[in-house]
């Protein structure tokens, strides 16, 4: 019998995943997201409810020795309104509760980097008012913004996570990659991560056949079969077929014709804004955040690093360290692309899940 997990605010299962692969027994799980928890369903098990977590009789979440996840980020994150008294707000306290009731012997949490400046009406820091409320209920808490890069993710994605345990002080592993390697191995790069895929396809099933062997360690660990899934060509408009055609590997919306036809770039260009905006990736680097919004070129740098497209939901998939072997099950596309843009990296939480072992 492997260490018992709690999983909330589960998602697609990013974090139960790299606690699987290391071992531990996902035993309850919970989501209010019904495309999530099918997927969940067809790719780790059918302990997962679809469910309110504030409606939940806490008395009959099982007992475990962990308890895992990150309340919804909207009211935390840098791009929302950032109203942390709103119903999402409130859902870290419920996760707080839930700890105080289980009662596990430690727990993991993770959040965006929004959380650490997040404030409520009465000017307190969230982040001081949940470590004392960790603190309260028995935990000594270790916390630190960790970017998945470091860890052999191909992607620069920044996240806080607290770890809390009732016996002892967590210490997190210290980073496996870096941006010119030497000591450590080189951040594993988008070509890397994505240069063995087939042509992505129009069909929206997404199947499509490998044509050539795995070239590095990372598609060797990402690879499940002849056949990848969720490989389709994302719509495009005309403008942005435009946009797409004129932004240079590791460029911008810098890269767009000035006569283009769209105020808003012209107004980006006039006044600036995120460098990752209509950005393409560039080939020898991590890419920058996967976000819920991979399907547009405004919303984060979503351009294929050498195709004149943005990228499909698997190479977003490659992009988080989820295996070829995961398939989504959603109602709607934009559906699928919350179940991708929400998760943590398997491999990052593989990483976490492999230390805690060491204190349990």
């Amino acid at each position: 019998m492997g260490i018992k997990v709690v999983s909330l605010f589960s998602g697609g299962g990013g974090l139960d995943l790299g606690f699987l692969s290391e071992g531990y027994q996902v035993v309850w799980a919970i989501d209010n997201n019904r495309n999530a928890v099918e997927t969940y369903k067809k790719n780790i098990g059918d302990h997962i409810i679809c469910g309110d977590i504030n409606e939940v009789d806490i008395a009959r979440i099982p007992q475990a020795d962990v308890v895992i996840g990150g309340p919804p980020c909207q009211s935390f994150s840098l791009a929302g309104n950032r109203n942390v008294e709103d119903d999402r707000g409130k859902l870290v306290w419920r996760y707080i509760h839930i700890i105080e009731q289980v009662k596990p012997k430690g727990f993991v949490f993770e959040n965006v980097t929004g959380l650490m400046s997040a404030r409520n009406s009465q000017g307190e820091k969230i982040i001081d008012l949940l470590k004392e409320a960790f603190r309260r209920i028995g935990y000594t808490i270790t916390l630190r913004i960790l970017n998945a890069a470091d860890y052999g993710v191909p992607q620069r994605r920044r996240r806080v996570f607290i770890v809390g345990l009732q016996e002892g002080e967590f210490y997190f592993p210290e980073p496996t990659h870096s941006e010119k390697g030497g000591e450590k191995l080189r951040y594993v790069s988008v070509r890397e991560a994505l240069g063995d895929l087939p042509d992505a396809v129009e069909d929206e099933n997404g199947l499509a056949r490998f044509t050539c062997q795995p070239e590095n360690e990372y598609q060797k660990k990402m690879r499940a079969g002849e056949f990848v899934s969720e490989h389709f060509i994302p719509q495009m408009s005309e403008l942005d077929r435009y946009i797409v055609s004129h932004v240079k590997p590791g460029g911008n919306y810098k890269d767009i014709p000035e006569d283009v036809n769209s105020s808003r770039i012209r107004r980006l260009q006039k006044e600036g804004g995120h460098t990752t905006c209509y950005g393409r990736m560039a080939p020898d680097q991590p890419s920058y955040t996967i976000n819920t919004y991979f399907n547009r070129p405004n919303v984060g740098c979503n351009i294929h690093y050498l195709q004149d497209r943005l990228i499909t939901v698997r190479e977003a998939l490659r992009l988080q360290s989820f295996p070829d072997s995961y398939r989504i099950v959603s109602s709607s596309k934009q559906g699928r692309n919350l179940i991708v843009g929400n998760a943590v990296p398997p491999m990052l939480a593989a990483v976490i899940a492999k230390e805690l072992k060491k204190y349990l």
